[in-house]
């Protein structure tokens, strides 16, 4: 059975940091790009950041560069989001996704790309 599980959210003040897990079981990891995307309440799910299984390169769209940062340990089929100097305009539900074809890369991560997702953990941070 394939399984994404996100952990790792809460609450939080603006300045603060975060760090998100998704654990995948039930399909090859090292096969799959994985994304990190967030849905605000009110607003479309949006693509953040992901990480290439070719190569290991990452993405991230403008408004969580330099603060965001993905990372992967395929020993432990994990991808991580650290999450820095976050914001209130953060909050969201955060889910990770994977991607068979590995499409990350070159343009926000694209909801229709993704093959499985978790089932998302809350980020609340307060001004």
């Amino acid at each position: 059975e394939v399984q994404l599980v996100e952990s790792g959210g809460g609450l939080v003040q603006a300045g603060g940091s975060l760090r998100l897990s998704c654990a995948a079981s039930g399909f090859t990891f090292a096969d799959y790009a994985i994304a990190w995307f967030r849905q605000a309440p009110g607003k479309e799910r949006e693509g953040i950041s992901c990480i290439s299984s070719s190569d290991g390169s990452t993405y991230y769209v403008d408004s969580v560069k330099g603060r965001f940062t993905i990372s992967s340990d395929n020993a432990k089929n994990t991808v991580l989001l650290q999450m820095n100097s976050l914001k209130p305009e953060d909050t969201a539900v955060y889910y990770c996704a994977a991607d068979g074809s590995d499409h990350c890369g070159f343009y926000d991560p694209q909801i229709f790309e993704y093959d499985y997702w978790g089932q998302g953990t809350q980020v609340t941070v307060s001004s």
